[in-house]
């Protein structure tokens, strides 16, 4: 083994005997909140009631009434702040710790732009508001359209989509209306087996058939496999770039001819946009129709499946077809476009999630096209930092540079019995979040790390010491994998049950 650095890691020795971060000091139980009542036990003193008092049997239908839980327990404001502190400190999110499966979910993102999404004129708006009283709200939604259609190289953009995966329905929706509006509709959608998992999904939603391409082991497509398929009854092809693999799809503008020779468009899934933005605009490259992720690469926390916004931006071959309505210009008055009969209609209730759209404009602004050239070239250097530091001791399917995120797989450590899923439960032993784990689906056993532009030198050493530390249990102490995570407040826990058979309200009676 090579020496450790002062300050950085620990050894095996020293790793056996310790335990995990985190669970130094003091370690709080908490019982459930009807479990600490206490009959006349007050925490609040509402105002005196200015309406009579009802029987709620009597006013709500039975069928709406709850019969394993009655009341509200009793308990005193203190017990009330300390369970709930404690219950919040049983949880791992970006504030604590690096979150090493990246922008998808946990990006570290400024509190500024949270702030600035909190400032009444934003946080009180009313979607029923009039154009009139909403010019503000309407001027940064028209800006936040031309940035990103500057950052991209596109034409027109729409703000509408609530999520990536319904940003690419939407580009999916706008390519099949464009063929049928010409009679010729078309039925397919090529996709790589490097593309995001939605994009299938999505393409079936859409009403096409998908036609999977592989990328024969290169990590990447290639142009001559896009032609070998390429139809006049297939309408584009979804390329995720950089893909699942977190490399570059070198042969885009090559894919891109040999789609538009055949009538087609070029989808891109700008998910990861995080590595291209400032440095490459997706339009230059032959793109037709890309989503982006605000609520990954533009500043706002991801996590539990929301609040989402996935822009999508077109050519003007596909712009008469954006969701209504659009934001209008004219003079100095800002206003809503409905008179589009060419639109695939709306894809979202009123305007698409305002608030993600105010803390993606902040973001922009505040980082201007040189901070957001930097947040991409510092998100593409933390990646192959890790990625070098790591090559040998862990697998690396793909050894060339990688963008945003490296992909390792468990089959080093497969001989003694070590799985991926192992890896990722020590993790949480050392005080790390896992990374994403067995996806992409094209690497067996895959270990997808993502530390994003936001960490620092200091904490990837940690990180990455941590791994290797992990790498030499494996090897002579497999157990100590086997059993992980041994320090925390349950173990590891049977995940298949729990997605088959979760427990989704609590039977017990509470003792009221």
């Amino acid at each position: 083994m090579k020496p450790r650095r002062k300050g950085q890691g620990i050894d095996l020795e020293k790793i056996k005997k310790m335990k995990a971060n985190g669970t130094k000091g003091l370690h709080l139980d908490e019982a459930l909140i009807f479990e600490r009542s206490c009959e006349g036990r007050i925490g609040v003193a509402p105002s005196r009631f200015d309406v009579p008092a009802c029987d709620a049997e009597k006013s709500i239908p039975r069928k709406y009434l709850r019969d394993d839980m009655g009341g509200f327990p009793e308990v005193a404001e203190i017990d009330v702040v300390r369970h709930y502190t404690r219950l919040s400190q049983w949880n791992f999110g970006v504030d604590s710790g690096l979150y090493p499966l990246g922008s998808c979910t946990m990006k570290y993102n400024p509190k500024i732009n949270e702030e600035i999404a909190a400032l009444p004129g934003f946080s009180r708006l009313h979607p029923y508001q009039g154009e009139e009283l909403s010019q503000g709200a309407l001027e940064l939604m028209f800006q936040l359209e031309e940035y990103l259609c500057e950052i991209t190289g596109m034409d027109a953009v729409t703000l509408q989509p609530s999520a990536g995966a319904q940003g690419e329905l939407c580009g999916l929706l706008m390519m099949a209306a464009f063929f049928k509006d010409r009679g010729k509709p078309r039925t397919k959608i090529i996709i790589p087996d490097t593309a995001h998992g939605t994009n299938p999904a999505s393409s079936h939603l859409a009403g096409f058939k998908v036609v999977p391409v592989k990328s024969e082991g290169r990590g990447a497509l290639t142009a001559n496999a896009v032609k070998d398929v390429m139809d006049a009854d297939t309408a584009g092809v979804m390329l995720t770039n950089p893909n699942t693999l977190g490399l570059f799809e070198a042969d885009i503008k090559e894919i891109a001819d040999v789609v538009h020779k055949k009538g087609g468009f070029l989808y891109c899934d700008g998910a990861n946009m995080n590595a291209l933005m400032g440095i490459v605009r997706l339009g230059d490259l032959g793109v037709d129709v890309v989503q982006l992720n605000l609520h990954k690469t533009f500043s706002t926390p991801h996590g539990g499946g929301g609040p989402g916004s996935g822009p999508v931006a077109v050519r003007k071959t596909l712009e008469p077809y954006l969701p209504v309505p659009r934001v209008r210009k004219r003079g100095k008055k800002y206003s809503f476009d409905f008179k589009r009969p060419r639109s695939i209609g709306r894809l979202k209730a009123f305007y698409g999630n305002f608030a993600i759209m105010v803390r993606a404009y902040s973001y922009i602004r505040r980082m201007g096209p040189e901070g957001l050239k930097r947040a991409a070239e510092a998100a593409i250097l933390n990646a192959n930092y890790i990625k070098e530091r790591l090559k040998g001791t862990f697998d690396l399917p793909f050894d060339r540079p990688c963008m945003h995120e490296c992909v390792f797989s468990d089959k080093v450590q497969q001989p003694n019995g070590v799985s991926t899923m192992d890896i990722a439960k020590r993790l949480i032993d050392y005080g790390y979040h896992p990374p994403t784990v067995y996806f992409p689906l094209v690497v067996p056993g895959a270990i997808m790390i993502e530390p994003t532009e936001t960490e620092t030198l200091e904490t990837l050493d940690r990180f990455i010491e941590a791994m290797k530390n992990i790498a030499d249990e494996a090897r002579n102490a497999p157990e100590l994998l086997k059993n992980a995570p041994a320090n925390t407040r349950v173990g590891r826990v049977d995940e298949t049950k729990a997605a088959r058979e979760p427990v989704l309200r609590w039977k017990a009676k509470p003792p009221l």
